[in-house]
């Protein structure tokens, strides 16, 4: 699965009570369109917690912190990530650099 080093951007979104559908089909929306569109995404991931099923993880892989800087720069990036946003009563994006992986492939 990669190698050490590789770039991950994360997100922990806490999603207003009753707009959870809404919300995962505008995250599906705007990693979509990022695929499509940022040189450098390989895949995006949204998991659910079971315990409280408001909070989500979100995990974008990427080929490297230019590639991140790159995407973020740019407007259409910014108005859909505000539009996910607007469903939520709490978010934090953090980037991160793998250390280690076992099995699966990218």
């Amino acid at each position: 699965m990669g190698a050490n080093g590789k770039q991950y951007t994360a997100g922990t979104w806490v999603v207003k009570e009753g707009s959870e559908a809404e919300f995962i089909a505008r995250w599906k929306e705007f990693t979509g369109w990022s695929l499509a569109n940022a040189p450098g995404a390989h895949h995006f991931v949204l998991i659910r917690e079971e315990a409280d099923p408001r909070r989500f993880l979100s995990f974008g892989a990427w080929d490297d912190r230019a590639a991140v800087d790159a995407w973020r720069g740019t407007a259409e990036f910014q108005r859909r990530l505000a539009a996910c946003r607007e469903l939520c009563d709490d978010f934090k994006g953090t980037d991160h650099t793998l250390a280690a992986a076992v099995g699966g492939s990218d």
